[in-house]
């Protein structure tokens, strides 16, 4: 079941206080990774042991689109619906979702203590390490929330995971930047999963033997690099293995836009106007170009054994 979502704008005009004491896990959780699910999972213990609610308080848009003119496309790793679906997997029941804005951003820690976080009632706040909440001129930080609290509720602050460097958004977006799906697989403890809707395309890969269904993708949803991959896809609920090229399809034409483009595996059916859901499991080659169709096929033919054989073992 989803998460109840409540979404806020600052300051809280109409909302009613929560009367019952909760435990509040805050962040942005873009990508939802494994350190995230540390900080839901401790926030969820703490209040399991104190027979209180756990409410989860993060934000919308991401930051960079408030702080700073953007260097790339507005783009997440979990755009809010998705995001949502995870934390409600980890067992969360109410979502804050407060708007992100130059107004709010600019409040000191003190006031969004007094005037956001005590309007959810806490009995303790869970955070990572690295969570700011307010000017960080002014100390927003976890180290100094106790501060802040004024002795009205507790503080638990959640280290960094440092098993293989430190997990983090940024890290598992500049691994899908190089096409290191499996790297940011291991970060999010999950495939990075993308939406999208089946298209019409070319239909090239009829003529060479390799079908593709042609996938529009949300432009804030994080695309892995230009390259082929092994994926899963899931069409009417059920899941097919295939390969996945992302770009311009150079052998034919130099300067076509970036599109997705994937091979399924044992599929001979027309699913236009379908959402689904793509799992990146595995990063082949670049993309090349080719002297002539038929090496093309050729080493189409290299890639679905490579794709094969590693969602095999994936699957085994």
């Amino acid at each position: 079941m989803l998460a109840q979502v409540t979404h806020l704008h600052f300051p809280l005009k109409n909302f009613k206080p929560l009367a019952q004491k909760t435990v509040i896990a805050m962040g942005f959780f873009d990508g939802v990774h494994r350190g995230h699910q540390a900080v839901i999972q401790t926030a969820a213990k703490l209040a399991q042991e104190r027979h209180l609610p756990l409410v989860v308080l993060t934000y919308n848009p991401y930051p960079g689109a408030v702080f700073k003119k953007m260097a790339l496309p507005l783009r997440y790793l979990t755009p809010l619906p998705q995001k949502i679906a995870l934390l409600s997997q980890l067992g969360v029941e109410q979502i804050y979702c407060l708007q992100l804005t130059s107004h709010l951003a600019v409040q000191s820690p003190q006031n969004f203590v007094d005037q956001v976080l005590m309007q959810l009632n806490p009995a303790i706040v869970v955070a990572g390490f690295d969570h700011l909440y307010g000017l960080a001129s002014q100390h927003a930080d976890m180290q100094h929330l106790a501060i802040y609290s004024r002795n009205r509720f507790e503080v638990a602050v959640v280290p960094a995971l440092n098993d293989v460097g430190k997990v983090s958004s940024s890290r598992i977006r500049q691994a899908l930047l190089a096409g290191r799906v499996a790297d940011a697989a291991a970060d999010l403890g999950r495939y990075h999963q993308t939406s999208g809707l089946v298209v019409h395309g070319d239909a090239r890969g009829r003529t060479l033997g390799y079908p593709t269904v042609n996938i529009a993708t949300p432009e804030a949803e994080w695309l892995p690099t230009i390259g082929v991959y092994a994926v899963k896809i899931q069409i009417n609920e059920r899941w097919y293995q295939g390969m996945a090229s992302i770009g311009r399809n150079i052998t034919f034409e130099a300067e076509r836009p970036i599109t997705v483009e994937i091979n399924i595996f044992d599929f001979n059916d027309q699913v236009y106007g379908e959402l689904v859901q793509i799992q990146w499991i595995a990063y082949l080659r670049g993309e090349e170009k080719f002297a002539s169709a038929d090496e093309l096929v050729e080493q189409l033919h290299r890639d679905k054994a490579q794709a094969q054989a590693l969602l095999k073992a994936v699957n085994d």
